[in-house]
């Protein structure tokens, strides 16, 4: 399938799409809004020539935020703008950068929008995180002479497997990028293979280690807890949870309680539009629940506090004693398991852990990571960090250990980029 056909079909699907988009729209009216921006119509006003830099959502926001302050410590007369496709990663966006960046969605990938978005935004330097890559965007890139990077890539073998279905499609594609600086060399071979050049790929290692956590977040997450009456309290996060998770979640909350009767839990789904429904679930469970987005203090009653809000999951994980990240319970892939790392906490995860594989190998071998596959291995793994302070020290200390060790890809990236990109 090559890029005409691609286009062809995506024309054909528009009616689909607008459909799935209003759909969501009804789920979480946060997608109701700015929909002409998913068009390249009715974009804010945007200074032309400077850094355009794609997250896609939550995820690849977070991952791209070291990445983004260098770069404006790097180019400061150039603008940076951030872009990316989910209304959770735009509220991301907004919370870490303000109005530090230039910020929009990007377009669905048809050809027009494509050059309606270059035409406004005319960057200097394109930068997409992760392995979003759509081949309208990257070819109207390519014939703008825009050097295009993708950046800390990832290529599971299954993906592998999936773009070699469409060569035609994708060897054009990966020919056209200026950079691919990837997190292993397996990845690089696998991008070779699928024809990039072999002189545009480079081994950077992953970017998510050079994390760096304000030195005042723990100290405010302290006081919070000392003025919520809580500092003793046993006190665990289960963070980016899936729909299937929660009710899994709260089972092994139910037989923790049973151990520690003032056991608090801080539950996070991963979507905003979930909040509501894992409320009516934490209620109809049975458990005493208060609201984070309604500044609802736990008191010695309360059971879970429900993290309603968006741009400070970080600041969450920094409440807790120890952290499950979510995502990999049911097979999703997971999330980020360095955030709670980097705080100090023992972390906990399911099986499922397929788009962290390196990460959750690295934190394993080093014992930072207790994988469990139910409630009752849940409950188990966090009563033991709880009762076991030896246990719950050996593994803060191996997991910033895991971090230090890997810290250094985000400045083999951003010498990279300098090539494509002279000051």
């Amino acid at each position: 399938m090559n890029r005409f056909l691609y286009s062809l079909l995506l024309h054909l699907a528009l009616p689909l799409i607008v459909l799935r988009l209003l759909w969501r729209a009804w789920r979480a009216p946060a997608y109701a809004r700015r929909i002409a921006e998913r068009f390249a119509c009715g974009l804010p006003p945007l200074r032309p020539g400077g850094i355009w830099v794609h997250a896609v959502s939550v995820g690849e926001s977070i991952a791209a935020a070291p990445l983004v302050r260098q770069l404006q410590a790097r180019y400061p007369d150039l603008p940076v703008t951030v872009t990316c496709m989910t209304a959770t990663g735009s509220e991301r966006i907004r919370a870490l950068f303000g109005d530090s960046v230039q910020h929009c969605y990007l377009p669905y990938d048809l050809p027009w929008a494509a050059r309606r978005f270059l035409r406004r935004l005319q960057p200097r330097l394109a930068i997409i995180m992760e392995t979003e890559l759509w081949p309208n965007h990257v070819h109207q890139c390519a014939l703008r002479s825009i050097p295009l990077a993708l950046a800390n890539a990832r290529l599971s073998e299954r993906s592998a497997r999936g773009y070699a279905r469409f060569a035609k499609l994708t060897a054009p594609m990966l020919a056209e990028l200026s950079l691919i600086a990837v997190q292993t060399e397996a990845e690089a071979q696998r991008f070779r293979s699928l024809g990039a050049r072999a002189d545009c790929v480079q081994v950077t290692g992953s970017i998510k280690y050079d994390l760096s956590i304000a030195a005042e977040l723990p100290q405010r997450a302290a006081a919070l807890r000392q003025q919520w009456g809580a500092a003793q309290r046993p006190l665990w996060i289960a963070a980016s949870t899936h729909a299937g998770e929660d009710e899994i979640v709260l089972a092994a909350h139910r037989q923790l309680l049973a151990q520690q009767a003032d056991a608090l839990l801080i539950l996070v789904p991963r979507h905003p539009e979930r909040f509501n429904g894992v409320l009516e679930l934490c209620q109809r469970e049975g458990f005493a629940t208060r609201r984070r987005s309604r500044g609802e203090a736990p008191d010695a009653d309360t059971q879970v506090l429900l993290g309603d809000t968006m741009g400070e999951l970080l600041f969450l994980y920094a409440l807790a004693d120890s952290a499950f990240v979510g995502g990999s319970l049911v097979p999703n892939g997971g999330h980020n398991l360095l955030e709670p790392a980097a705080l100090g906490l023992p972390v906990l995860a399911g099986p499922h852990l397929f788009n962290f594989l390196e990460i959750a190998a690295q934190l394993r071998a080093a014992g930072a990571l207790l994988e469990v596959r139910d409630a009752g291995e849940l409950a188990g793994a966090v009563a033991r960090v709880w009762q076991q302070p030896a246990v719950a020290q050996q593994m803060r200390d191996a997991g910033r250990e895991v971090l230090q060790r890997n810290q250094g890809a985000l400045q083999r990236l951003l010498d990279g980029l300098a090539r494509l990109c002279p000051r």
